[in-house]
C-alpha cells in the first residue's frame, strides 16, 4: 500500500460519508456505556461528527495515520475469518486511540473500541456500496471510528469544566507539607 496525500484526502472523504453508520454506533456504545456507569452521555449527529472528522485531518500527522489505519482494515480479511485472528483487533484499537488523541483519551478509546466491537452488526457495516464492504475488518472499521470520535467529542459530564487535579500556576504560595 503506498499512502499518498490524495490517499489521505480520499480517506477523509470515505470516513466522513460513513457519518450513517457510524454515527449511530457510537450513539448506541455512549448509551451503553452510560447506562454502566449511571450516567446521561449527549448523543452526536452526523454534522458534529463530520466536522471532527474534518478537524482530525487537518492535523496531517494524525491523518495520515488515521488513513492508513483505516485503508487496511478496510481491505483486511482472511479466509475461514477466525480463530486466532487478532490483526484486526490490534489495528481498530490503535486507530480508535490515534482519532482520541493522546493519554488518556487514547487508553479509553481503545477500551471502547472493544466494547464497541461486540455490539457492531457485521452485515450494518455492509451497507454502502464500498470497496471492502464485508470484509473481516470493517466491523472493525466502524468500531473504531466510533469509539474513537465518541472519547474525543464532548458528552461526558467528567470531561466538562474544570478538572479538581489541575495545577493553578497564578498561586504563587509556597507549598505546604
Amino acid at each position: 500500500m503506498r499512502v499518498t496525500p490524495e490517499t489521505v484526502r480520499d480517506e477523509h472523504a470515505r470516513i466522513r460519508d460513513r457519518a450513517p453508520v457510524v454515527v449511530p454506533i457510537l450513539n448506541d456504545t455512549r448509551d451503553r456505556l452510560g447506562e454502566l456507569f449511571g450516567t446521561e452521555v449527549d448523543g452526536v449527529d452526523e454534522g458534529t461528527y463530520r466536522r471532527e472528522v474534518d478537524a482530525v485531518f487537518a492535523d496531517g500527522e494524525v491523518g495520515v495515520n488515521v488513513a492508513g489505519y483505516a485503508a487496511v482494515l478496510r481491505d483486511l480479511d482472511v479466509a475461514d475469518d477466525y480463530p486466532g485472528f487478532v490483526v484486526d483487533e490490534v489495528l481498530g484499537r490503535e486507530l480508535a486511540a490515534t482519532i482520541a488523541g493522546g493519554q488518556p483519551l487514547s487508553l479509553l478509546a481503545q477500551a471502547t473500541f472493544h466494547f464497541a466491537d461486540v455490539h457492531v452488526d457485521r452485515d450494518a457495516t455492509a451497507d454502502l456500496d464500498e470497496a471492502g464492504a464485508g470484509t473481516a475488518g470493517a466491523d472493525d472499521l466502524d468500531a473504531a471510528l466510533a469509539a474513537g470520535f465518541q472519547t474525543r467529542l464532548p458528552g461526558w459530564a467528567w470531561r466538562e469544566g474544570e478538572n479538581r487535579f489541575a495545577v493553578d500556576f497564578d498561586d504563587r504560595s509556597p507549598p505546604t507539607r
